[in-house]
């Protein structure tokens, strides 16, 4: 079955909300899998929903948010910003935290690492990549080297052109 809702009437700020939808007269609790926008008005032109029930486990992805000081030997790269979990379909949180309080350039944390409320499990594979301290970039290229041995190739030449003349 296919309803069309004028796209005032349905607003969908953050991931995992929980929309009752009305059918037949019978009120459902969904979870929307999959949202389309309109690329330029961002307006909502497509929701696929599953019907959940209360007390249902689902799987959904949320989204980590890393906390914590980090050494400034290095840069925060974020390779995931959400993992996946099982939890009870009324109690999904809005994110997830990662804890980075003393990591050091090329250190990593884990889907393993991240804190787990009460009755949240981890979906996604334990050893996946939240977040890396990459360490910053300290080489410094030599570009006159070889600008060198540019003009040193030029040089024949030019002497070459002062023989002929």
């Amino acid at each position: 079955m296919v309803w069309f809702l004028p796209s005032s009437t349905v607003t969908v700020k953050q991931s995992n909300v929980l929309l009752d939808i009305t059918i037949d007269g019978k009120t459902e609790l969904t979870l929307p899998k999959a949202i389309v926008r309109h690329p330029l008005k961002q307006i909502l032109e497509h929701v696929d929903l599953v019907l959940v029930r209360r007390g249902e486990k689902v799987v959904v992805a949320v989204p980590v948010h890393a906390i914590g000081e980090h050494s400034r030997d290095g840069i925060l790269e974020h390779v995931h910003n959400s993992i996946e979990v099982r939890v009870e379909a009324t109690a999904i949180p809005s994110f997830l935290e990662v804890d980075i309080d003393g990591m050091t350039a090329g250190e990593s944390r884990y889907a393993s690492d991240v804190k787990l409320p009460a009755g949240v499990e981890l979906e996604s594979d334990s050893k996946t990549i939240v977040v890396h301290l990459s360490e910053k970039s300290t080489a410094v290229e030599e570009v006159v080297a070889p600008v060198a041995a540019a003009t040193d190739a030029a040089a024949p030449a030019v002497d070459a052109e002062k023989k002929d003349a």
